[in-house]
């Protein structure tokens, strides 16, 4: 793929590598490599989202720092790996579908744009946004029961000023016969709902933003680099640079854009029955809001702003980086894409 610089009048390009599409892939390959790939990822971000989670389902409002010195002192280090089985064990067949859409609706998407005569970077932004929608609902119907019984698990015997959120779990197993037993199958899926409302927006920005934000980089090294009549040819190590940095700006946007439907949607998925009048339901949203509002203000719904925006930023960058390792390593003909 070529890219034009910021200066139209110019003629010199920026060669990019080709991208790979769904294709050109080695499925079995892409699939094997990406579960032993993302479950490390996994494993580097989990005590992140175990401390926004717990910031986020607190009564009073603790920073990042002062919710892990806490947590690790009195319920030892392990707490911030607490639920990592159970999630673990969802990451798999999750990141499986989640890959999927991305890449069938990516190319569909993309190849449908540009046929109607979309001009190629909004076709681009078009097909990347419809793809993050994609994947994100298609996630959703394994990452909802597994959000549900982990974050029930990140947040017992919590010791920050507030009531603990759950019952207590001996594992993943026993959480999720306690939580069918009280709240029926339905009980895995509560949030589902906001989960899809929060995440599908989520991928669609990040996805967006993604590919806006490549496309403005790239523009800049050009008008920077460009000196030879056959233009500039990043190497590995620059295309690198430039998608994780594009993914670091795509992940706190979204971060910031969704933060108060993540908090409802946590506080949602970890109350228990008892906690909301024995009413033998989980609480509704707008019970939800309020309560979080009463507690906080308006303010309150972005508990775990911090950790959350480092953890998707974190998360995007380590995420897209080795995506794009992943696809090349799984390409058919690795060699035409300097695999």
């Amino acid at each position: 793929m070529s890219l034009r610089t910021a200066e139209e009048e110019s003629e010199e390009e920026i060669h990019i590598p080709s991208d790979i599409n769904w294709e050109m892939l080695d499925k079995s390959k892409f699939f094997i490599l990406g579960a032993a790939m993302f479950s490390g990822v996994s494993a580097a971000l989990y005590p992140v989202v175990v401390l926004k989670t717990r910031q986020q389902v607190a009564d009073s409002q603790l920073s990042s720092l002062k919710t892990a010195l806490l947590t690790v002192r009195n319920e030892g280090f392990r707490a911030l790996y607490r639920g990592f089985g159970t999630s673990l064990m969802g990451t798999i067949p999750a990141r499986a579908l989640y890959m999927t859409a991305l890449e069938v609706t990516k190319s569909s998407a993309g190849a449908t744009a540009l046929g109607l005569g979309v001009a190629e970077p909004t076709a681009n932004a078009v097909a990347n946004a419809a793809a993050g929608v994609s994947a994100a609902i298609a996630a959703q119907l394994v990452w909802t029961p597994v959000d549900v019984i982990s974050q029930r698990l990140m947040v017992q015997n919590m010791i920050m000023n507030t009531t603990p959120a759950c019952n207590s779990y001996v594992n993943g197993y026993d959480a999720f016969k306690k939580i069918v037993k009280s709240d029926g199958f339905r009980g895995l899926y509560r949030g589902f709902g906001i989960s899809i409302l929060t995440y599908a927006p989520s991928n669609a920005v990040w996805w967006a933003s993604y590919s806006v934000a490549q496309r403005l980089i790239w523009g800049g090294i050009g008008g920077y680099f460009c000196k030879k009549d056959d233009g500039y040819r990043p190497d590995s190590k620059a295309v690198v640079v430039v998608q994780g940095v594009s993914a670091t700006m795509a992940g706190g946007v979204s971060a910031l854009i969704t933060m108060p439907l993540d908090t409802f949607k946590t506080r949602m998925q970890v109350l228990d029955n008892e906690e909301n009048g024995g009413r033998g339901r989980g609480p509704t949203v707008a019970q939800t809001v309020r309560d979080l509002v009463r507690e906080g203000g308006w303010k309150a719904c972005y508990r775990g702003l911090g950790p959350r925006w480092a953890s998707m930023s974190m998360s995007a960058t380590t995420m897209i980086t080795t995506y794009e390792f992943l696809k090349r390593l799984s390409a058919k003909n690795q060699e035409k894409f300097g695999a």
